[in-house]
């Protein structure tokens, strides 16, 4: 190429077709064609906790007017939608999710902008909070400024043992501090005047807005976007929608001065499209369309698309550093040397399409991959996957693409440097061969249907996307884009993503679209595996979240169905330690550097005695001491325990036989050691509250069930204490626990109920459709007979399964239910002590599981 010359690498999008599939399509009720505005653009987002909100709008034939409403869905449950009438006056241009997840911003065309929170941290109850307004000016942009946080994926080091090596955290600064550091909450947004306003949220809940022109010379901004520096910087591109225009750049700068924001903005360098640079192209299309930044917090680069009405084009630019030329005048005055060579920042374009489809949606990844040398090889490999070795062709496929979405209603996967086609999706109206131009194809008697507004995951293996006609599509995304890949790299792909999820708390849902029954042994044995080489701090701050995870894969495969009660019971066994063991108190201030709970654990693991009461005189006794309405507040959680001892040791002579719940325990000497532990506290409580004790039916008055039940968990505790050097229980412990039945009464434990989520009916890669506001039935549900052994028939009473209440047959108490494991429990608290406050509280945001709440009707069955 000539100096200052950088060709785009010429891409005709051919591929082969595959690589995505229709999971579940849902829809509303049919309605008059008169109540529908397919005219109206639509907005959608998707959160890293799976949350999906969307905008309709519709029209009301009394008042002749439009209702514009936001439509927020579970992807696990899309037919429970949650829809609001948003109150905004004009049409709704943007929606943006905040970095947790549990936040929504919308804007409109009129200034408007408004910030839904949860209402009781329920996914499906929201409420407008706060907002801002720049009164008559439409947003055309719209971001939350960035909080600091960045974690950055190591595609090269997925086979590393550390998770420190695979994801690290990248150092970046907040878009605004506060004292101490701590980054302050706030958004962004421009309009279509060229303003650029800041709205920041005080601790104290009030809003600090300020409004500036980007630049002197204010003019129209038809289309914006904003990015982020890793100095605390941010950075708007603007286009007035003419591909002859330029599309500019600003740095925005954000500073607090005597409690008002204060906004100063520079220009960056602009650029020119090369699409209207090309004589052969130079007014074939005339408007911008789409301007989009590749990542929130990479702002070098930068994607355009330009259309016509019936064809588009798209350029993929980067901003570069480059040494700016000396005159050898200046040279022989004073020699530039090394650093000392003045440098300009340049536009420069990396790759661009031949003539597409007119492009109606563009989708960019969240994943965020650092930039390595397999991208810049892929960028410029028009082949694409041949000649990659194992590991780059992982690299490839885990570096994310982006979607276009086209009027035709097909869709594309493209890398997201090269523009080279990775995956293709056609919709029934759109099945043609891939090599046939638009002009041979036949005009249909109507418009087609397409996607008007699209969103990849979080981990780019799932696209929704929202219809000309208000009807949401998820697409599955296949890890291997349409190519054929070994298991093994498969699993390490999903098994990555899963260990992303896992260090970063996202939602993993859209994995496990792509778990097969067959990979779930594997999956669960390798994490395990990773979990276990990682440092024993990390490991404790992932010890749930990676049992939740186990638990959420187990229930896609019939042959460890079972073993998601076991996991589930583990999360409620340390929950339940966790809390009984925050309770007891030092007896003297000046304490020594362990807690009574950590000395508790201690001892129980030194003193092996098969007594009770001799484990007990070990322990200073003044640091169990609670006051006596708390003690009883807690028998619930206390009978849990004892009932579930009960029924481990039951089960024992069993072991052999098809699994069955609580099998996985029998040999678990961690969760052993916990009940153990419990078991003593229970006894020293015992003796201040009797009546907190659990009950047992026994067959003789004179029986010690807590000393019995202690002497044989204790003997099998020590079969298993070492996980290297386990030991089958002796034939004198499993006789014992044969006599168990016939000297106390084996309760039946209840174990979660069935979850009605939508993920167990795609395993057999069949569309299912849906309808909002309807739940489906469990027809064709794969596993859901396997759980039969484990559900209470429909008449039986029903429990709360965090308070561990009866609610009766026909609950008359407002519930909730966890939106992954089904989980339930009462909406509002009927307890007023501070120790079950404490215990509710560790739930009142997540479930044990990590999922989320959704309000149930009050009669659910």
């Amino acid at each position: 190429s000539p100096p200052g010359r950088s060709e785009p690498v010429p891409c005709p999008l051919r591929g082969r077709a595959g690589g995505m599939d229709l999971a579940y399509v849902c829809e509303g009720e049919k309605k008059p064609k008169s109540n529908h505005c397919p005219s109206i653009p639509l907005v959608c987002a998707w959160s890293c906790r799976n949350l999906i909100a969307f905008t309709t709008d519709l029209r009301n034939e009394e008042e002749k007017d439009l209702t514009h409403m936001v439509h927020i869905i579970d992807t696990e449950h899309p037919w429970d939608v949650y829809s609001v009438n948003s109150g905004h006056t004009e049409v709704i241009t943007c929606l943006e999710w905040d970095q947790s997840g549990s936040r929504l911003l919308s804007a409109d065309a009129d200034g408007h902008i408004k910030c839904w929170s949860m209402t009781d941290h329920l996914a499906n109850s929201w409420e407008n909070t706060v907002g801002s307004v720049v009164e008559g000016d439409p947003v055309v942009a719209l971001s939350w400024l960035h909080n600091g946080v960045k974690l950055a994926l190591h595609v090269e080091k997925s086979g590393a043992s550390n998770f420190g090596e695979k994801f690290s955290r990248v150092k970046f600064s907040p878009s605004l501090t506060l004292f101490g550091g701590k980054p302050m909450e706030g958004w962004i947004a421009v309009t279509i005047s060229g303003l650029v306003t800041v709205s920041l949220l005080k601790p104290n809940g009030q809003v600090l807005t300020a409004t500036e022109s980007l630049c002197r010379l204010r003019c129209r901004v038809a289309l914006a976007d904003v990015a982020f520096t890793g100095g605390g910087n941010i950075v708007v591109a603007t286009s007035d929608g003419s591909s002859t225009s330029p599309v500019q750049f600003y740095k925005v700068c954000v500073s607090v001065v005597n409690e008002k924001c204060k906004i100063d903005t520079e220009i960056l360098p602009s650029l020119f499209m090369r699409c209207t640079t090309d004589p052969a192209r130079k007014d074939k299309y005339p408007a911008i369309t789409h301007l989009k930044f590749l990542a929130r917090d990479m702002s070098e680069q930068v994607l355009l698309c330009a259309s016509n009405q019936n064809n588009s084009i798209v350029e993929c630019w980067s901003l570069r550093k480059e040494g700016l030329p000396v005159n050898n005048i200046f040279q022989q005055i004073s020699p530039v040397v090394g650093d000392k060579q003045p440098m300009i920042l340049k536009w420069r374009i990396l790759s661009a399409t031949n003539d597409l489809d007119r492009v109606s949606a563009v989708a960019l990844p969240k994943l965020p991959i650092s930039l390595t040398n397999t991208d810049l090889k892929v960028a410029n490999d028009t082949k694409f996957f041949p000649g990659l070795g194992k590991e780059l062709l992982l690299a490839c496929h885990l570096s994310p693409g982006l979607a276009l979405a086209f009027h035709d209603g097909s869709v594309h996967i493209v890398h997201r440097l090269s523009l080279q086609m990775m995956a293709v999706f056609y919709s029934s109206s759109s099945q043609r061969p891939v090599d046939e131009p638009s002009l041979k194809r036949p005009r249909t008697a109507g418009p087609l249907v397409h996607f008007k507004a699209m969103q990849l995951s979080w981990t780019s293996l799932a696209l929704a996307g929202v219809d000309s006609h208000g009807k949401l599509s998820m697409l599955r995304i296949s890890p291997s884009m349409g190519h054929v890949l070994d298991m093994n790299m498969s699993l390490r792909h999903l098994l990555f993503l899963l260990e992303y999820c896992m260090v970063t708390g996202y939602d993993w849902w859209d994995i496990l679209l792509h778990v097969q029954p067959s990979m779930v042994q594997n999956l669960v044995e390798k994490l395990h595996e990773e979990y276990m080489r990682q440092n024993a701090a990390l490991q404790q701050v992932l010890s749930t979240r990676i049992v939740a995870m186990k638990a959420s894969l187990c229930k896609l495969s019939s042959s460890t169905i079972a073993r998601v009660c076991d996991y589930h019971a583990k999360l409620f066994l340390i929950a339940i330690s966790c809390t009984l063991k925050s309770l007891l108190r030092p007896h003297f201030l000046n304490t020594p550097d362990k807690s009574p709970g950590d000395r508790l654990t201690e001892i129980c693991s030194k003193i092996t005695d098969v007594d009770i009461d001799k484990v007990m005189i070990n322990l200073k006794t003044e640091e169990f001491v609670l006051e006596m309405t708390t003690l009883q507040s807690l028998q619930q959680l206390i009978q849990w325990v004892g009932d579930f001892v009960l029924y481990l040791l039951a089960s024992l002579p069993n072991q052999g036989s098809p699994v069955r719940p609580g099998h996985s325990f029998l040999r678990d000497g961690a969760s052993l050691g916990m009940f153990r532990e419990l078991m003593v506290v229970i006894r020293i409580w015992g003796l201040l509250k009797p009546s907190c004790l659990p009950v047992y039916t026994a067959t003789s008055d004179t029986q010690d069930s807590m000393s019995l039940l202690f002497r044989l968990l204790t003997k099998l505790w020590l079969c298993c204490r070492e996980e290297n050097h386990i030991t089958e229980p002796d034939d004198a412990l499993i006789d014992e626990c044969c006599l168990l039945p016939s000297q106390l009464l084996i309760p039946n434990i209840d174990w979660l109920p069935i979850n009605d989520g939508i993920i167990s009916k795609l395993q057999n890669k069949q569309l299912v459709r849906l309808q909002f506001g309807k739940a489906p039935g469990l027809v064709g549900h794969t596993v859901s007979s396997q759980f039969d052994a484990f559900v209470r028939a429909p008449g039986q009473p029903k429990i709360d399964h965090l308070r561990r209440l009866h609610l009766g047959a026909y609950p008359t108490e407002e519930c909730k239910s966890c939106t992954r494991c089904g989980c339930v429990t009462m909406l509002k608290s009927p307890n007023k002590v501070t120790a079950v406050k404490q215990w509710e509280q560790r739930w009142i945001k997540n479930c044990l599981c990590g999922g989320l709440w959704r309000k149930m009707p009050l009669s659910y069955s």
